[in-house]
């Protein structure tokens, strides 16, 4: 596709500076965003023209070939003046050249020095586009909690100049891991694909739980009536509160597991576990307490006088 002249297409003036043209590339980008205009092809033929617009004009090397009329509003090297009629070349298809005789032609010399530049560059002119090329990779950054990071959720990423990207999160993601949105980067520079966002994960710690892969452990307070008792205790877990019971004659340090409420279940990987680490805590104790510790504690000291040593 034509892209058309790139100074109309970013508004802005033959002298424009630097500056200039990449403001007016992001306000112009912004508008047009695909994620902004979804199912919009006006809006997204757009786009791609501002896009090779400012692949054009933001390369100073290739401003000036386009200024001085040696490449076109595509980046494509323009035939010189008179080609193509009475007795120049003609036809870069298939076929070949094809000369229309007469000593007005070039020769073998004149098509080297002529065709030279249209791959690679000539005489320092700057870089040359080749042709549809895929944008470029875009990187971010996001924070997301550690409950989310085991359960998987959805996060809203801000772009640039304002516009916002959702990504889905999956679960068991992994503090430092890079997810790849194709299609989400840079946009395509003549008619190429758009190039791809890397978004970076950090996961913040959690005060309750640590992980162990698929697994999650948590250290939890019971009293100690049900620590020696036993019976039915809640647990916080990152898919919501359940019942556990704990056995009789429990103590601190005892581990109980409850199946499946790790981390959630993903690609191949099953559910992991959630293991809970008890901690007996006393609380304040009352005078039953105090007098049966006092009275348990007298019988178990009559009780060691009275045996006979052996």
């Amino acid at each position: 596709m034509s892209a058309g002249d790139p100074y109309k297409v970013l508004g802005v003036a033959r002298t424009a500076s630097q500056d200039e043209i990449r403001k007016a590339y992001r306000k112009l980008a912004r508008k047009y965003h695909p994620d902004l205009n979804p199912d919009n092809k006006e809006a997204e033929e757009k786009f791609k023209a501002i896009g090779i617009a400012n692949d054009l004009l933001s390369d100073e090397a290739k401003r000036a070939r386009f200024d001085r009329g040696e490449i076109d509003e595509n980046g494509q090297e323009r035939a010189p003046p008179g080609y193509g009629a009475h007795g120049g070349y003609q036809d870069f298809g298939e076929g070949g050249f094809q000369h229309a005789g007469g000593a007005q032609g070039f020769s073998p010399e004149d098509l080297s020095d002529l065709f030279g530049g249209m791959f690679g560059n000539r005489g320092g002119g700057g870089r040359r586009s080749a042709g549809p090329r895929a944008g470029q990779d875009r990187t971010y950054n996001l924070t997301v909690s550690f409950l989310d990071s085991v359960q998987g959720t959805t996060s809203r990423v801000s772009l640039p100049g304002g516009a916002t990207l959702d990504v889905k999160i999956p679960p068991g993601i992994e503090n430092g891991q890079v997810l790849r949105l194709r299609g989400k980067g840079g946009a395509g520079v003549q008619g190429g694909p758009p190039g791809d966002a890397l978004i970076t994960i950090t996961v913040t710690p959690d005060a309750r739980y640590t992980r162990e892969g698929q697994d999650l452990r948590q250290r939890l307070p019971v009293d100690l009536r049900t620590a020696v008792l036993g019976g039915p205790i809640t647990v916080p877990t990152p898919s919501g509160a359940v019942k556990m019971n704990v056995p009789a004659n429990s103590d601190t340090g005892t581990v109980l597991r409850l199946r499946g409420r790790g981390v959630k279940e993903h690609g191949k990987h099953p559910a992991g576990n959630l293991y809970v680490t008890l901690e007996v805590h006393v609380g304040k104790a009352d005078d039953a307490l105090r007098e049966f510790l006092r009275t348990h504690g007298e019988a178990t000291a009559k009780g060691d006088a009275g045996k006979e040593e052996v």
